[in-house]
């Protein structure tokens, strides 16, 4: 396992550090200028749709814009959100706390994009649902079925296996801190439930995210309120450190200013996914009238995990005091001590129910991503779905008992061959996505309250199966 894990650790140095930082970062800031910084001046727009979707029925199986929200902020909001910023400022100092900002910031206008073309070239199905995704607008608008198929590979693996398997890490971790309770009998419990909910299908996933994220964010977010106003006076200090370290990180960080900033980077794209291609396959299931609805409620998701979200986590950890950089409390312990500091004994088991539905609700927004490329191979077969989510139950196991280290070094691996794929072809087919808000925003400004999508407008319609055509 120490082998293996030095191994993994080299190639993310390489990865990280000379590759994917520039391609990442690059194309964001593209998104961000070419839409004209959509982060930003639909933000109003972006809530209004959240907003109008929340209760909405559907018929069948077809998912509502909110219950797609939800599947893929199921996915976002994990242990990255608490463990993940907690292993930042340890290791990146407080600075890496603006980095992941900055990051987010930028990654709106890229989830913006990714979604949007997820929805122009998803499939339907039988039963009124759709699905779709990278893999999907792949094969269908660039037309290199390998690379699809490549992606849907690595993203059943990532999601599915590797990143269920740091959910269930953190939880096994929690539970032990917190109740001394064996990550073998956590592992077992986890392995239950997991098949319980998996085995259901999307309208019960979907069911099930569209209950729990508002609760479980919404408490979190709670918390971190009373702590900081309880440390008011703090707050100022606060801020000033994460922008002084940003540029400028304490000696105690190793690397120094490179080390704050792919700290920053690699976590908080590891925690609100912007690029990564996977919130693409949970906006591709939504029934809306124009597919901009979507890439717009999605974006707005990426400022919900980092900028509230991971700013509790971060808020909660530098305002109680409890961290050393380049200390050996880190991750999920890290966030139990603090807020034990705040509100003594109990804290820890709170901590530990909370990550338990954090982590639970990811690894089940997690498999929902491989199930869906599971289907792009269009086997017949329920064979390969069976040994899939066989395989997810196996990797909640191993996780469970793994080492912290290797489980996240893993994650960051398979992270980084996953942003490549696929902002390779978000890239190449931007073009639409832009056209397409060009389309939604002549229709606002004509007074048409709910645009509707007509894929005449697109400079070719081949590819696209759900939007009244069907051409290849």
């Amino acid at each position: 396992m120490e082998l293996l894990n030095t191994i993994v650790n080299e190639i993310n140095n390489i990865l990280w550090s000379y590759v994917l930082i520039i391609v990442l970062v690059g194309s964001g800031i593209y998104f961000t200028l070419s839409t004209r910084f959509v982060q930003l001046r639909l933000l109003p727009e972006m809530i209004r749709l959240l907003t109008d979707g929340v209760g909405t029925k559907t018929e069948g199986h077809a998912v509502s814009s909110f219950q797609a929200f939800c599947v893929s902020t199921a996915s976002r909001v994990g242990v990255g959100n608490i463990a993940g910023v907690a292993i930042a400022i340890v290791t990146g100092g407080p600075g890496a706390v603006f980095w992941m900002w900055v990051i987010a910031f930028i990654g709106c206008a890229t989830g913006f994009v990714e979604s949007t073309l997820a929805q122009i070239y998803k499939l339907p199905r039988k039963n009124g649902s759709f699905h779709g995704g990278p893999a999907y607008y792949i094969k269908n608008a660039l037309h290199q079925p390998g690379v699809a198929k490549l992606f849907a590979i690595l993203i059943s693996v990532t999601f599915g296996l590797i990143y269920c398997s740091v959910q269930a890490n953190t939880i096994a971790l929690s539970a032990q801190t917190a109740f001394n309770i064996s990550p073998a009998i956590t592992a077992g419990f986890l392995a239950v439930f997991t098949a319980l909910v998996i085995c259901g299908g999307v309208k019960r996933i979907a069911r099930f995210t569209e209950f729990l994220v508002p609760i479980m964010a919404g408490l979190y977010i709670l918390v971190a309120i009373i702590i900081t106003i309880m440390n008011i006076d703090k707050v100022p200090g606060m801020l000033a450190l994460i922008i002084h370290d940003a540029f400028s990180p304490q000696a105690a960080v190793g690397g120094g200013l490179g080390s704050a900033i792919l700290t920053g980077v690699k976590r908080g794209l590891f925690s609100n996914e912007a690029g990564e291609g996977s919130v693409p396959n949970a906006a591709a299931t939504a029934d809306v009238t124009h597919p901009v609805k979507q890439g717009l409620i999605q974006s707005f998701g990426v400022y919900v995990d980092t900028w509230l979200v991971c700013s509790a986590t971060a808020f909660i950890v530098l305002l109680t005091g409890q961290y050393t950089i380049g200390g050996e409390l880190t991750g999920i312990a890290l966030a139990q001590a603090s807020l034990a500091s705040i509100f003594g004994g109990f804290a820890p088991a709170a901590v530990s129910f909370m990550i338990l539905m954090f982590a639970f609700s990811s690894i089940v927004g997690n498999y929902y991503y491989g199930e869906i490329n599971i289907a792009f191979f269009e086997s017949k077969s329920k064979a390969g779905l069976f040994l899939f989510r066989a395989l997810v139950i196996f990797m909640v196991v191993f996780g469970s008992m793994a080492e912290l280290s290797l489980v996240w070094n893993l994650a960051d691996l398979f992270m980084g061959f996953l942003c490549l794929t696929n902002l390779y072809a978000i890239i190449r087919l931007y073009k639409y996505a832009h056209v397409a808000l060009n389309s939604y925003l002549e229709q606002k400004n004509k007074g048409i309250a709910e645009p509707v999508f007509a894929p005449s407008v697109l400079p070719s319609e081949s590819g696209i199966h759900a939007w009244g055509v069907d051409k290849d």
